[in-house]
C-alpha cells in the first residue's frame, strides 16, 4: 500500500470522530485505531478502582508525595508539570543531568524532560535562581501540575 494513502488515512481518522479504520486492497491491509485523550487517562485509575482495598492506597499515596512538596513550597518558586507523562532527569541515559541541587540556573533554560505519547517535552525554568530541590526521579510517571523543582 502506497505511503500517501497511509497519510491519507491517518488525516481522516483525526478529523473523524472515528476511533478505528481498517482498509483491505488485495491482500495488503492497514487497520488504524486511536484511542481518545481522555480514554487514556481514564485507564489507568480504572484498573485498580476493581478492588476496592487498592483503591483505597493509590489516592493517598499520591497524596502522601505531595505533602512533602507542599512543605518545600514556601521554599522558592515551585515548577510544576505542564503535562502527564514520564520525567527524564537527562537528554540521554549516558548523558548527564540538566540540573542537580545547588546549581544556578537562568530563565529559559532546560530543567528536564516529559515524554509524552513519545513526544519529549523540555521543562524549561520561569524563573532565574538555584536549583533548591529536585521533587521527581528519573523516570518517574508524573501527572499534570504535579511539582518538579523548587527554585530559590
Amino acid at each position: 500500500m502506497d505511503l500517501r494513502k497511509i497519510k491519507k488515512l491517518i488525516d481522516l481518522l483525526e478529523e473523524s470522530n472515528l476511533a478505528e479504520i481498517e482498509i483491505k486492497e488485495g491482500e495488503e491491509s492497514v487497520r488504524l485505531a486511536r484511542t481518545p485523550k481522555g480514554g487514556v487517562a481514564m485507564a489507568a485509575p480504572m484498573a485498580p478502582a476493581y478492588p476496592t482495598p487498592a483503591a483505597a492506597p493509590a489516592p493517598t499515596a499520591p497524596a502522601a508525595a505531595s505533602e512533602p512538596a507542599g512543605e518545600a513550597l514556601p521554599d522558592g518558586h515551585v515548577v510544576r508539570a505542564p503535562m502527564v507523562g514520564t520525567y527524564y532527569a537527562s537528554p540521554a541515559p549516558d548523558k548527564p543531568a540538566f540540573v542537580s541541587v545547588g546549581q544556578s540556573v537562568k530563565a529559559g533554560e532546560t530543567l528536564g524532560i516529559i515524554e509524552a505519547m513519545k513526544m519529549f517535552n523540555p521543562i524549561e525554568s520561569d524563573v532565574s535562581g538555584t536549583v533548591v530541590k529536585i521533587l521527581v526521579e528519573n523516570g518517574q510517571p508524573i501527572e499534570f501540575d504535579q511539582p518538579l523543582f523548587v527554585i530559590g
